[in-house]
Order: C-alpha cells, then structure tokens, then sequence
C-alpha cells in the first residue's frame, strides 16, 4: 500500500514526523522546515476524513522527562501550520483514551517519544563494559517491543515519514511497523521524495557528479567520503575538516581545529582520489580570524601557512573560484557541510559561493540535493532553497543511504 492509494476515511491514522526542530531560549521554533515538510502526509489524511495522531522525538532527553525538550512548545505552530487545532497528549505511552476519542478531521500530538528509554531501546545507568549489560539491554528490548505495541494500539494505520530517524531502528521508526500488515503500514509523502532523491544521486547519476563535503571532522565523514570515491568526478572537501589535510601535507594552521590523530587518514584519502582518478579539490587560501568570534579580525592566508594564534575559519577568495569551477559544471550535485563557520554573519562567503554555483548549474539542468541541519541552514540563510533540486530533511539518514546502508524505518515497511 502507498500513501497516495490508501483510503484514510473513518481511520485512526498515526504519523512518525521528525518535528525535531530548533528552537530559541523562549521556546520559539527558529526553523521550521521539518513541519513543512511533512505537511501533505497530515493533509492527505485529514483531507480524507482520518483522525490523525501525530508522534516524534525532540532533541536527546536520554530517556528523561525535560521540559526544554518539550513538544507541547510547538502546538500552536503545528496547529497553524494544518489550520487545525491540535490536541496534545502529554504522555506518549498514556494516551489511550486521547487516541480513543478523536473523531475525524481532529489531531493529537503526542509528548517527546524519547521521555521514555523504550523508544531508542538502549538500557540507560549502565556501562558497556558492565558485566550485567547484555541482559539488561535484552530486557530493554523487550520493553521497547510493549512500547511499539501501545503506540500502535491508538490507530488503524502506521505512516512513516521521518527520514531525519530512518537510520535508527527506534519503537517509533522500525519496530512498530510489526504491528500492522502490509496494507496498513506505508511511506509518507516526505520519506517517497527522500528515498527518490537519495536514488537519484546514486542509481541515476548524470556527470560530471560533484559532491561538496563540509564539516568540521574528517572523521564523522570518512564512511561517506569513501562510498562516494567510487561515485564521484569531483570531490570537494571544505570547512574545519581542511586543516586536518593541511596539516597532515606539513602546512602550518594556527589554532584551526584539526584531529591530529587522523592525519594518516587524510593522505589516505588523498592517495586514494589520485589511484580512483577523482578530481579531489581542497582550498588554497582561507580567512583567518584572531578568535572564534563573528567580530574578530581578518586576514586572507594561505590554507596551509595560518599565522600562529589564527585559526582558519572560511574558505578563501581563491578557493570559492576553485569550488564555483568544480560545481558549475556538474549535472549531480550533493552537497553536505558548510565551507566556514557560517553562523557568524562575516565568516558566510565560502558556503554562499558554494550555494550560489550550486543554484546556477541547477539552473542550467543540474540536479542537487543539499543534505545535514548545517547545509539546509545555509540554504535557507542565504534564502536559496527555491533555487536548488532538492532539500533533505536527514542529516545522519541521508548521509547513511548514501553510504550504502539499509535504513531500518524503510525496511521495516518496504520489506
């Protein structure tokens, strides 16, 4: 059964969202790209008459009620959003007679599914190393199937469309779907587009393929770096990541952020482009400041020559052109990671040269798809979003599909 098949009418229908969205120190939602996103699933429900319960996690409370963690703070957002006043439950796990009463066209949000250490199954106060540790884990994940089980009792029909946790094999994203039949579990509207688009950039790769890689550790992208050697024309790696490279060729970085313990690592990725004949691109030059702060001063250096108590902290002028070049020319297009620390005002020209070559070659028939919280920040920063193929929603999910690896929340449904 697919979302656009199924008949909703008169059905309890719940909904696995990713509304982990940012928020500030007064509870307000600072980004909600995440809620659009999976406006068209709730609507096809309640547009055919389904009740809807509406479930998801929000930052990492560790299996502990928090308030700041709280999705009773985005109610009033979600029900402007669906132009329906949405009800809340304030206990996932205890929200039965909630579920019950909901007649159709009606909505409940349910309470962070990670107040309970049930959802991400893993045993919380004791170590890895503790002897006991194997049976209280199987002794979770036992707690978690009951767990899955309640959640499913409140409704007819499962929908997942939280791609940001499809990696995870969580009560809410995997386990759950044990629960209902293959014609009572299905994708949502977001998680089709997601999974399409992922296909897109590796089954349906037109080329040159350019893929952007930013970040500040080699190390949290090595899986992905490696997987896309064998995919790729171009490979850019930009950000703190850089420094790590530059220093490992001998270059002199300052202060930057660096892993000093994977400086091996970092030549072997460049041995490697050079035996794949992948066109491996790093910058020359950066912009150095005198202090992790959007008003400290600047200078333009060599990537590789940073003065002592400098740190590098944006691509430079000469490098955003060696980028454009490398990007202009593709016709796929996967970018993840900003080039520079983009939250500060000064220090946004690396990822906005990068966004703005990336929305000129979609223009000329590219397709791309920008992926991770930092690369969809600086999109929509930089108020580009209209002007690329494709936005996902998944920063570890996509940067794991691309990778190769089977998601469990899509196995659990596609089988």
């Amino acid at each position: 059964m697919t979302i656009e098949t199924c008949d909703f009418k008169g059905k309890k229908v719940i909904v696995r969202v990713d509304f982990n969205v940012p928020l500030d120190e007064n509870g307000k939602i600072t980004d909600d790209t995440r809620i659009r996103g999976a406006l068209p699933t709730l609507q096809k429900v309640l547009a055919e008459g389904g009740a809807l319960i509406i479930m998801s996690h929000m930052g990492k409370p560790k299996g502990k009620v928090n308030p700041k963690m709280s999705l009773g703070q985005i109610v009033d957002a979600v029900s402007e959003k669906l132009g329906v006043k949405v009800q809340f439950a304030p206990d996932c796990a205890k929200a039965q007679e909630a579920a019950a009463a909901l007649q159709p066209g009606e909505v409940l949000l349910l309470e962070n599914l990670r107040f309970y250490p049930e959802e991400e199954g893993k045993p919380v106060g004791i170590d890895k190393a503790d002897p006991a540790y194997d049976a209280a884990k199987k002794e979770m994940k036992e707690r978690q199937k009951e767990f899955a089980k309640t959640l499913a009792s409140y409704a007819d029909i499962y929908v997942n469309d939280a791609f940001g946790t499809a990696h995870r094999k969580h009560a809410s994203t995997a386990v759950i779907a044990d629960s209902f039949d293959a014609d009572h579990k299905m994708l949502g509207y977001l998680m089709e587009k997601e999974v399409q688009a992922v296909d897109n950039v590796l089954s349906n790769i037109k080329r040159p393929f350019t893929a952007i890689m930013g970040g500040s550790k080699v190390s949290t992208k090595i899986g992905i770096i490696e997987n896309l050697m064998d995919k790729v024309d171009n490979l850019i790696l930009c950000g703190g990541m850089t420094y790590t490279f530059a220093k490992a060729m001998g270059g002199k970085i300052g202060t930057s952020i660096c892993e000093n313990d994977k400086l091996d690592l970092a030549l072997e990725i460049m041995a490697k482009a050079k035996a794949k004949g992948v066109n491996l691109v790093l910058g020359t030059d950066c912009v150095a400041g005198d202090a992790f702060s959007n008003d400290a001063n600047q200078q333009i250096v060599p990537a590789n020559d940073i003065p002592d108590g400098w740190e590098g902290m944006d691509a430079g002028p000469e490098t955003r052109k060696t980028f454009a070049a490398a990007i202009e020319g593709a016709k796929t297009i996967l970018w993840n990671g900003p080039a520079g620390v983009f939250e500060f005002d000064n220090f946004t020209g690396g990822s906005r040269a990068i966004a703005e070559a990336i929305a000129k070659a979609t223009a000329n028939g590219a397709f791309s798809l920008i992926g991770g919280g930092d690369s969809v920040a600086c999109i929509n920063k930089f108020g580009m979003a209209d002007k690329v193929s494709y936005i996902s929603t998944g920063g570890g999910a996509l940067l794991e599909a691309i990778e190769g690896k089977v998601l469990p929340g899509i196995a659990a449904i596609k089988g």
